[in-house]
């Protein structure tokens, strides 16, 4: 790749007691060590985006909501993206499912990777998002992070509320797994996509 591929964080959950900031911060801690990404923090939180009410997709038609086109054109600047994921009921927090259908065309053939949290490490949410990010056009890592039983008990604030570093090495192997295989998709889509818009234009 000519450039360095610019990655967002998205932070996925934005209640006020909210665990994810916790994990959020050992992830970029953890990316500012690797010279292969750009990565930003994305908060839902600053984006007060409204619930999904437009006419159409944005694969349709464009949205109007000034906070809806404010989110695709924050998202648009990325070559990919992880996503930090709270399992609520099983599935993804309502505010991540708003921000993924509050834009189309600037997730297409984008890959992400995700890093889920909860009793089982986010995974049932991690899978559903997975398969949104399919009719989204995305590629999705097969690795992700997974914060579970044991290690998510003892970083909780309702738990022994350890720092991240206490369960940093029972996390890294797959986030090296994950990091590398989002390296992979971003070489294969970066010219990808460049290639087509060159055709498009």
């Amino acid at each position: 790749m000519s450039r360095k591929p610019r990655i967002a964080v998205i932070v996925g959950s934005t209640r006020a007691t909210r665990f994810a900031d916790k994990p959020a911060a050992w992830l970029m801690s953890e990316l500012e060590g690797d010279t292969r990404f750009q990565a930003e923090l994305v908060d839902l939180r600053d984006f007060d985006l409204p619930l999904f009410d437009e006419p159409a997709s944005d694969l349709w038609m464009p949205s109007r909501d000034p906070a809806a086109l404010a989110w695709q054109k924050k998202i648009a600047e990325f070559d990919g993206f992880i996503f930090l994921v709270a399992e609520y009921n099983h599935s993804i927090t309502g505010a991540l499912k708003n921000a993924l259908d509050q834009a189309y065309t600037q997730w297409v053939h984008k890959p992400f990777g995700a890093v889920g949290y909860g009793g089982v490490g986010g995974a049932r949410a991690v899978e559903h998002l997975r398969g949104i990010g399919v009719e989204l056009k995305m590629v999705s890592t097969r690795s992700a992070v997974h914060l579970a039983a044991g290690e998510f008990i003892k970083v909780h604030p309702m738990g022994g509320n350890a720092e991240m570093a206490e369960v940093a090495e029972a996390l890294r192997p797959a986030l090296t797994a994950m990091l590398d295989e989002l390296e992979f998709w971003l070489s294969a889509t970066i010219p990808a996509r460049a290639e087509a818009e060159a055709k498009a234009a």
